[in-house]
């Protein structure tokens, strides 16, 4: 005998001394002396069952039950019963069924809060039940809690949960012919020993009746015909109903003939309703017809204002294109020209050093030389004086002519004194004149700034005004007008003047999620912040009109928006900008109001545009690497704007609309204000400072150059002076030798400012060689910017017409988004219109259909059918005036006699089915009695077919009338001994003759499985081997059913075959309270086997 140890069912709470299991396979096919070739059962059979904390059982299982014949072994207490009552449970039994319990709590462990039961049916081969959701298996499992409730899980073969309704559980089992309360498929302990020591005859009649479906089938009989009694006492009120109705019809039948006349009038009534009723229809078909044709002339349009509007987009996507080309030279350009700033103003200064250097050394110049030019001149007139003299004899007028050169000479340094004077004085007022200068240009730019520190000063009062004003209203950040203007769009929307209520503004409808940020997004937004959103142009006409009473001319009013309002924000994913470590505009920024968001996406793309704090960071992001994907521009925390290209600082320096913390904001201001009022101070004092300066300046200048005058009226004097004394014709005598000497001095003077001149010459050389080259530097860089200054003034012309060019472009794109919009409005109003028309006309020949269901071709209108229809109408009117309401008459009489036939019909309806079913009861109880009667021979020829197999003689006789079972056997020599009742049979006796009799029920009954528990328990060894016979031998006939037996023997005397499996049970545990013996050990168990 091959035996296997299959698996260990233990407790948790016992995990060191497992209660084991063990399985026995036979090998041979045929275990006793069997050729049987039957296959296994495919469909009903059961598989496996486990438990867990069921009765006082921790975990039972998995039972790996074979398809054949299972033998579950094992002392009491170790958990057979407990299999066989688990399976009645498990596939829907009561409790009470079981006889282990009058309520389905009681089978939870004591300690545990819930019980599992899990069973695996086979469900393979044709009969499967639906095989494409289940698989080859149906594992049912059950869960029962302490308050006694259950539930189910219907599972798959691949543990898919399909159900957990009880209902699929019973067509399962219906389906399988699986009855756990029919005691020949599941005969328990309890009621094993119920039937073996019942006297009763009745109850062997009962059982055999339950087991073979009988009684079943009987109470189905009487529940017919108790149907049947009902249904003819139903048809005996019928009948005495119809002669009452068949009463009134006549009646009403009577009424009716005698108004006959009015026939023919509500015929042609009724016709013209028919015709109204298509007419209309007509009407309908036509008005949809014309919308038709406007919806396609409509989508034709929308069609060409789709391609202009492409044609639009590309025009302005050309100008923006230009535009920014245009942009970037001039950006070019600039930067080139402010790079070539500084050496330019480095050139121009060291060029007017060079230029004063070169005068300085030009004047030195020219004073030696017209010093040089006096002195040669001098020279010239000493020399002729001289031979003049040595020529004239007379003598006499020498002293005269002495005197007069004298005073020539005198009269001569004189001039050169004055002369050196003229040049002193000349120099300061050169120096005063520049002095001036400076200070005036100074002055400009202190007055300059002062105004940009003066406005910068009003803007901050004014923003500080707003700031206190905005601690009690927040709104009058934007605007002090704003409150006022809110309140009037409330009034207007309360008078019905919107569509919808303008949203704004915008600023006040988001909030900063960083406030950080606040002055980035500002720069980003600018005047959207204080924009309105309106629904449509007829809304923006109302809040233009509103802000004019607000707003006087010639002062900047609110952006107005006009976009069709929305509930849900657009879907900007695939286009928005993406940066792991920073926020775009959108996603900083709460915004509850869909309407604003999707304002502010369509005005700035606030999707595209990110947030960066630093701006050394914004510049690396932006220009020293591959802008983010889709982002256009970022802005840094100090407002700055930052392109791939180019890097725009801001004008702000603080938010004015988002800022949280007024009170700091406010504190922050204050102290600004004081330091420009500081700071204005400081430039009226160094102001009247420098007018002070230059007044002084002017007055001394004013001074200097009226003394230069006076130096100019003394030289030109004097130079009269020599010239006269120098003209005089008279003979002088002079001293020969005076002059002669005077000439010899005026040589050597000469001789030395000819030489100063040479070397100044050289030096005035020098520094005008130097002059000349810094000039042509400075030329030739102002050349180059003033070739740069050519270059961008076409350029900025051409950015002005590009600028005018894009703005119209946007005006004509804005143009043809308001035409393509108000067009698609129009269409989309005659397609609802349409749909309308269409659904009232599906209406109408609805109702024409009811009054006529077949189409009528109609001529006239549904007007002048109204009229006829009228006109008869009064006709029929003073008809029924004179003989009464026809219609009222011929209802009256159809609802009679339809009552009357309707009544009729059931009632003879009723009767063929009452004959139909006594022919069918009597067929099928005579069936039924004839199919009892076969029963009842097959079984009483199984029962002395078994009961021979160990020469018992039996007999078994069923009284059907009194509903009783009488069962004789005979043990020993058969007919020559009189037959005993079961009573008086000892208990082994008793238990074979018992199990020929269930074996006997096995045969005539159809059930896939069939389970006994401890079904040898009263029978000696003989008796108990002959049954286990009979058992096995029965079990190899009908390897298509599944049998499980439980016994407390051993059975190690079982014949070897693959067919039987054995399952050993291993002892219960000690200290159980119901289980006294302790758990054997896997060795101890083996070497008692």
């Amino acid at each position: 005998m091959a035996k296997r140890k299959e698996d260990n069912f233990c407790s948790p709470e016992n995990a060191k001394r497992p209660r084991q299991e063990e399985v026995e396979d036979f090998d041979n096919d045929s275990f006793i002396n069997g050729t049987s070739t039957l296959t296994a059962a495919e469909v009903g059979i059961i598989e496996s069952i486990q438990l867990r904390n069921f009765m006082c059982h921790s975990m039972l299982g998995p039972f790996k039950f074979g398809a054949n014949v299972n033998f579950v072994v094992g002392n009491n207490g170790s958990g057979k019963s407990a299999v066989l009552t688990a399976l009645i449970v498990g596939l829907g039994g009561k409790a009470t069924t079981t006889n282990r319990g009058s309520s389905l709590k009681g089978f939870v462990k004591d300690g545990q809060s819930s019980a599992d039961i899990s069973i695996t049916l086979r469900n393979r081969g044709d009969d499967a039940y639906k095989a494409n959701v289940y698989g080859d298996s149906i594992v049912v499992q059950q869960h029962i809690t302490m308050d006694g409730s259950r539930s189910y899980k219907l599972k798959s073969e691949r543990g898919a949960v399909v159900s957990n309704k009880k209902e699929e559980l019973i067509a399962i089992l219906d389906h399988f012919n699986i009855q756990v309360d029919n005691p020949v498929s599941v005969l328990t302990q309890e009621m094993s020993k119920q039937f073996l020591q019942s006297r009763n005859e009745g109850d062997k009649y009962k059982f055999f009746m339950k087991a073979t479906q009988l009684e079943q089938m009987k109470e189905d009989y009487s529940y017919i015909m108790e149907t049947k009694e009902r249904t003819k006492e139903q048809i005996n009120q019928g009948e005495e109903r119809l002669i009452e109705l068949k009463r009134n019809c006549l009646e009403k039948e009577e009424r009716f003939q005698n108004i006959a006349g009015l026939s023919t009038m509500k015929t042609d009534l009724e016709y013209l309703k028919h015709e109204m009723a298509w007419a209309v229809v007509n009407e309908i078909e036509k008005q949809l017809n014309a919308i038709r044709d406007n919806i396609k002339i409509g989508e034709d349009r929308a069609a060409r204002l789709e391609r202009k509007m492409e044609e639009q987009l590309v025009r302005l996507k050309d100008a923006e294109k230009k535009y920014k080309d245009i942009q970037d030279k001039l950006e070019k350009i600039s930067e080139e020209t402010n790079a070539r700033a500084p050496e330019c103003m480095a050139l121009k200064v060291d060029v007017t050093a060079k230029k004063k250097a070169y005068n300085e050394a030009e004047v030195l110049y020219n004073r030696s030389l017209n010093e040089y030019r006096a002195l040669k001149k001098d020279d010239e007139q000493l020399c002729k004086r001289i031979e003049e003299l040595k020529k004239s004899a007379d003598q006499s007028l020498e002293p005269e002519r002495l005197e007069r050169q004298k005073k020539i000479s005198l009269l001569k340094k004189k001039v050169k004194v004055l002369q050196d004077e003229e040049c002193f004085v000349n120099q300061e007022l050169e120096q005063f004149q520049q002095t001036i200068e400076k200070d005036k240009e100074e002055h400009t730019r202190i007055r300059r700034e002062e105004l940009d520190v003066k406005h910068t000063l009003n803007y901050n009062q004014r923003q500080l005004k707003d700031l206190k004003d905005s601690k009690t209203d927040r709104l009058k950040r934007f605007g002090p007008h704003v409150p006022a203007l809110l309140k009037a769009i409330d009034e207007a929307y309360r008078r019905g003047q919107f569509t919808y209520k303008p949203v704004g503004p915008l600023g006040a409808c988001i909030h900063l999620r960083d406030p950080e940020l606040a002055l980035a997004i500002e720069s980003c937004l600018k005047g959207l912040l204080q924009a309105y959103c309106c629904h449509n142009h007829s809304d923006e006409r109302v809040l233009q009109t509103l802000m004019r009473k607000f707003y006087l001319p010639g002062i900047s009013r609110p952006q107005i928006i006009v976009s069709e309002f929305r509930n849900d924000i657009y879907d900007v994913r695939h286009r928005a900008a993406y940066h792991p470590e920073f926020p775009t505009v959108l996603t900083a920024l709460e915004i509850d109001n869909a309407v604003v968001a999707n304002s502010l996406i369509d005005m700035r793309g606030i999707e595209t545009v990110l947030l960066i704090k630093s701006n050394s960071v914004a510049r690396a992001v932006m220009q020293s690497q591959k802008p983010p994907k889709n982002c256009r521009e970022a802005f840094t925390a100090d407002g700055d704007q930052v392109f791939a290209g180019r890097y725009y600082s801001s004008e702000y320096t603080r938010p004015k609309f988002l800022s949280r913390d007024v009170d700091s904001e406010i504190r922050e201001l204050e102290n600004e204000i004081e330091n420009k009022k500081a700071q204005m101070l400081n430039l009226q004092q160094h102001l009247s400072t420098l007018e002070k300066d230059i007044k002084c300046n002017e007055e001394f200048l004013r001074r200097r150059q009226l003394h230069y005058k006076e130096l100019k009226i003394k030289i030109r004097k004097s130079f009269s002076e020599i010239q006269e004394l120098e003209n005089i014709e008279e003979h002088q005598s002079v001293d020969i030798a005076t002059l002669e000497d005077e000439a010899e001095e005026n040589k050597i003077k000469m001789k030395t400012v000819e030489e100063n001149m040479e070397q100044q010459k050289e030096k005035m050389e020098y520094l005008k060689g130097l002059k000349v080259e810094a000039e042509n530097k400075y030329e030739a860089i102002k050349l180059k910017v003033n070739q740069l200054s050519e270059l961008a003034d076409p350029l900025k012309d051409e950015l002005n017409l590009a600028d005018s060019e894009v703005d119209n472009q946007k005006r004509g794109k804005r143009h043809y988004e308001e035409k393509q919009k108000e067009h698609l409005d129009t269409l989309n109003k005659k397609k609802r219109e349409l749909d309308m028309k269409e659904k009232e006309l599906e209406e109408k020949k609805s109702q024409a259909r009811q009054i006529c269901p077949e189409r009528i071709e109609v001529q006239k209108s549904a007007s002048i059918l109204d009229q006829e229809i009228n006109k008869l109408r009064q006709k029929i009117q003073a008809e029924h005036a004179s003989h009464g309401d026809r219609e009222e008459i011929m209802r009256q009489y159809q609802e009679a006699r339809e009552t009357y036939l309707d009544l009729d019909t059931k009632v003879r309806t009723l009767r063929k089915f009452i004959k139909l079913l006594d022919e069918i009861m009597t067929h099928r109880y005579k069936t039924y009695q004839q199919f009892r009667r076969c029963l009842t021979l097959r079984c009483k020829l199984y029962f002395d077919n078994l009961l021979s197999q160990r020469a018992y003689c039996g007999k078994m006789n069923f009284d059907h009338k009194n509903e009783t079972l009488t069962i004789s056997v005979q043990p020993g020599e058969g007919n020559r001994a009189a037959f005993n009742d079961m009573r008086a049979l000892s208990g082994g006796e008793r238990s074979f003759s018992t199990v020929c009799f269930i074996l006997s029920l096995w045969s005539i009954a159809e059930s896939p499985f069939r389970c006994l528990d401890e079904f040898d328990v009263y029978m000696d060894m003989v008796n108990r081997r002959i049954a286990m016979d009979m058992i096995l031998k029965m079990a190899d006939s009908q390897r298509f059913r599944q049998f499980i037996l439980l016994t407390p023997q051993s059975m190690s005397s079982l014949p070897s075959s693959k067919l039987i499996r054995l399952f050993r049970m291993s002892d219960p545990e000690r200290g159980q309270l119901v289980l006294p013996s302790q758990a054997a050990t896997q060795e101890e168990e083996e070497n008692g086997s």
